[in-house]
């Protein structure tokens, strides 16, 4: 019970980002602490490479050290945007190493899209990322968490039920449900706003 009652005193992210503006160093480590292996395992899926991908690890921690304003409530789930800016700086280091060798980025890794053609799962056109993420913040946690992997991440169902420790059945039914609900959410958005619907 102590258990349960510390959890749910945890400070959620926007505090802990408030905090870190605040030059807290305690702040930084919780969200270390909550994030890091979800950054890393991002990081490693990008660049297949366990030194380079810690190295991302830290510029991505570091970044939020040195410029927490960046991310804003506003703009959707922290999580969301942290995958983001991670998937990015580690396409960054893959087109750096790229420079060096003469390698090719993949056009999947660039434009966000998944390798497996046959999991689409991150092909929901009728979405806009940055509505996207506040939308999201409507979702259950669990639905939220596999959806942020795999629009956000790229990864395939295969990929997530790893990562997660869940059956790849359990996976698929939780992105089904949550991608419908966000698409229930999208459409309701726009005809609150009363804005023309793009492509669905």
């Amino acid at each position: 019970m102590a258990q349960s009652s510390q959890e749910a005193a945890s400070p959620d992210d926007q505090q802990l980002i408030q905090l870190v503006r605040q030059r807290d160093q305690h702040a930084l480590m919780a969200l270390y602490q909550r994030y890091g292996q979800l950054v890393f395992s991002l990081a490693m899926r990008v660049l297949q490479e366990q030194g380079a991908a810690e190295e991302v690890t830290q510029d991505v921690f570091l970044k939020i050290w040195q410029q927490p304003e960046r991310w804003q409530p506003q703009l959707g789930q922290f999580s969301s945007w942290l995958l983001t800016i991670t998937r990015n700086a580690a396409i960054d280091r893959l087109r750096a190493e790229q420079r060096r060798s003469g390698r090719r980025v993949s056009l999947a890794l660039q434009h966000n899209t998944l390798a497996d053609p046959a999991e689409p799962v991150g092909n929901a056109r009728w979405v806009d990322g940055q509505i996207l993420r506040r939308l999201m913040g409507y979702l259950p946690d669990d639905q939220r968490q596999v959806i942020e992997l795999a629009y956000f991440g790229g990864f395939t169902h295969s990929e997530l039920a790893q990562e997660l420790g869940l059956p790849l059945g359990t996976v698929k039914t939780r992105l089904r449900i949550g991608l419908q609900k966000l698409r229930q959410l999208w459409m309701e958005s726009v005809e609150f706003h009363k804005k023309p619907p793009e492509e669905i």
